[in-house]
C-alpha cells in the first residue's frame, strides 16, 4: 500500500509492501493519482517519497503502469526521496526522478535489471549518467554493482547522508522544513529553472531565468518577502 500522511504543506508518501516494498501495479495507480492531487493542490508545496520498515523500494512488480516515474518526475512542485534502506533497481529509477535525495549510510543503491535480461525502462540509464556522470553509471549498470550511502554520496547520488538510522529523522525533518519555509511560487520557479535549463544552452537558459523573475515579482509572496525583511520577521508566505 501507499500510506499518504500530511504535515501543513508537506505530503508524505510511504511505501508499504513486501519484499522491501516493492511497488505492485496498485500501489503505482495510487502514486500517479497522489502526484495529480499534489499538483492540483495550491495548498501543498512538496511531496516527499519513503519506504517503510528499514528500505526504501526494492524494484517494481510486473504490470506497473510504465507513466508511474515520470508522473512524479513532472510535478512542478519541489520533491524529495528519504531513503533510509535500499533503494534498488526500479526503485532506485523512482528516486532519481525525485528532485532531492536524502539517505542514511546503511542503504544501498543500484541497477541490476541485466541480471534479469531486461535494461532498466523507468529513466535508469538517462538519468544516472546525468547525476553521477557516464563511466561511474555504465560501471554500475554493466556490473549489477551497488554502492552504499556514503558512496553515493561522494558521488553526487544523494545530497543529504545520514551517518545512523537514528539521526535520519531528523535530518529529513530539518530538510522538508527548510523547503517548505520558502515561499511555494519561488520554489516551484526555481525548479523550472533549473529542469528546462538542462535542455537549453546557457544563453537561453539564463533568458528563462530573467522571464521568470520578472513574473515573480507581479506576486503577493514577492512583496511579503520585501516586507517581512524590512520589518526583521518571519515572512508569511501564501503561495500567490
Amino acid at each position: 500500500m501507499v500510506e499518504v500522511r500530511r504535515d501543513a504543506s508537506c505530503v508524505t508518501a510511504i511505501l508499504r509492501a513486501p519484499q522491501g516494498n516493492r511497488v505492485s501495479a496498485a500501489m503505482a495507480t495510487a502514486l500517479i493519482e497522489l502526484a495529480q492531487q499534489v499538483e492540483d493542490d495550491d495548498s501543498i508545496s512538496l511531496l516527499a517519497v519513503t519506504g517503510a520498515s528499514g528500505a526504501f523500494c526494492s524494484g517494481f512488480d510486473d504490470g506497473v503502469d510504465p507513466h508511474v516515474v515520470e508522473s512524479l518526475a513532472a510535478l512542478a512542485k519541489p520533491t524529495v526521496a528519504l531513503i533510509d534502506g535500499d533503494a534498488l533497481d526500479e526503485g532506485l529509477e523512482l528516486a532519481m526522478a525525485l528532485d532531492i535525495r536524502a539517505a542514511s549510510a546503511r542503504s544501498h543503491f543500484g541497477l541490476g535489471q541485466l541480471a534479469r535480461g531486461i535494461l532498466p525502462h523507468f529513466g535508469g540509464t538517462q538519468r544516472l549518467s546525468r547525476l553521477i556522470g557516464g563511466g561511474e553509471a555504465l560501471r554500475m549498470i554493466l556490473t549489477g554493482a551497488t554502492i552504499d550511502g556514503g558512496q553515493a554520496m561522494a558521488v553526487g547520488l544523494v545530497t543529504y547522508l545520514a551517518e545512523t538510522p537514528d539521526q535520519f529523522p531528523e535530518m529529513a525533518r530539518q530538510l522538508i522544513e527548510s523547503i517548505t519555509s520558502r515561499a511555494p511560487i519561488d520554489a516551484r520557479l526555481v525548479k523550472e529553472a533549473v529542469v528546462k535549463g538542462f535542455d537549453m544552452t546557457l544563453g537561453q537558459g539564463i533568458r528563462l531565468e530573467e522571464d521568470l523573475y520578472a513574473l515573480l515579482q507581479t506576486t503577493a509572496d514577492r512583496a511579503e518577502g520585501v516586507r517581512s525583511f524590512l520589518e526583521k520577521r518571519k515572512p508569511l508566505f501564501k503561495g500567490i
